[in-house]
């Protein structure tokens, strides 16, 4: 697959070099030094250009990235693939319930990746896996796919700045404060290589601000953001404050009435790393959750 960009160039770069254009589009080392090894991966004007060649006003700039091979060892699987949104440069899935997001010991072809690879192959298109915000295997909802490599650079660097909004639903046992905001830190668990717990010495801070949006059969339904990342930081804290998630194998494994964590990816507002647009999609709440409510 092919993804091209074809620039005119503005005034403002009249005179500079095509190096200074693509950084000044973000366009990281890598992906230059990619674009550098493509045949025709940058002309300028039509011709071969070099990344030290100088522009002038109302040139033509043409950008092509083409991958050059597939992910290896991800085998093509039909799986349920639920695609929300789409583009030549990004895609938004609403994963299910039970499917890790890369294949692992003992999770080898029953991942997103192995779903993806299969629509891929299916569209006779090469394929290379790039997730860029991760959930859970039993964490449902909205996910970010970017399907090329300047994509990829441009929404990892909108993670780490916190550009990409997510808004959580989960599940929590008894009734919640209305609001609030959990500021405890989370460390890893002594003796454990996946559970966390809080620890207010060795913890990394850690931010979640909740809000209670219904309560039913002994169950609040709570919207949740994160102002920090932490592995299971929902989980962790929901449990801190004496509500954890119903179904939670690691923080509270009841599972009469669930068989995972209540946990619900319900929200991603970002603009499109390319095109400027605002994006903003919504996945309703899974049957095994609103089950519990109605």
């Amino acid at each position: 697959m092919k993804r091209i960009f074809t620039y005119v160039i503005s005034e403002e770069f009249n005179g500079r070099t095509i190096l200074d254009f693509l950084k000044e589009k973000k366009y990281s080392a890598p992906v230059i030094t990619r674009l550098k090894r493509t045949e025709n991966g940058i002309l300028l004007n039509n011709r071969w250009g070099r990344v030290r060649d100088i522009i002038y006003t109302n040139d033509i700039l043409t950008v092509t990235l083409a991958e050059a091979g597939c992910s290896e060892n991800i085998v093509p699987v039909p799986l349920p693939l639920h695609i929300i949104y789409e583009d030549e440069d990004l895609m938004v899935i609403n994963k299910p319930a039970d499917m890790p997001i890369h294949p692992s010991q003992g999770n080898y072809d029953n991942t997103l990746a192995n779903a993806v690879a299969y629509l891929y192959e299916q569209r006779h298109e090469p394929f290379v896996y790039r997730c860029i915000n991760r959930l859970d295997k039993d964490t449902t909802g909205l996910l970010i796919l970017a399907k090329n490599m300047y994509s990829a650079s441009l929404l990892s660097d909108m993670v780490k700045n916190r550009q990409i909004h997510r808004e959580y639903r989960a599940l929590a046992s008894g009734k919640t404060p209305a609001e609030g905001i959990i500021d405890a830190p989370v460390a890893r668990a002594d003796g454990s290589t996946i559970e966390r717990e809080v620890n207010m010495h060795s913890g990394d801070h850690a931010v979640t601000h909740y809000k209670r949006l219904q309560y039913k059969n002994g169950y609040s339904l709570v919207s949740l953001k994160l102002e920090t990342g932490r592995t299971h930081q929902i989980r962790v804290h929901m449990k801190y404050i004496g509500h954890p998630l119903p179904g939670d194998f690691l923080y509270n494994p009841d599972y009469t009435v669930i068989s995972r964590q209540a946990l619900h990816s319900y929200k991603l507002a970002f603009t499109h790393p390319v095109t400027g647009k605002l994006l903003t999609f919504t996945a309703p709440l899974p049957e095994d959750m609103a089950r519990l409510l109605s």
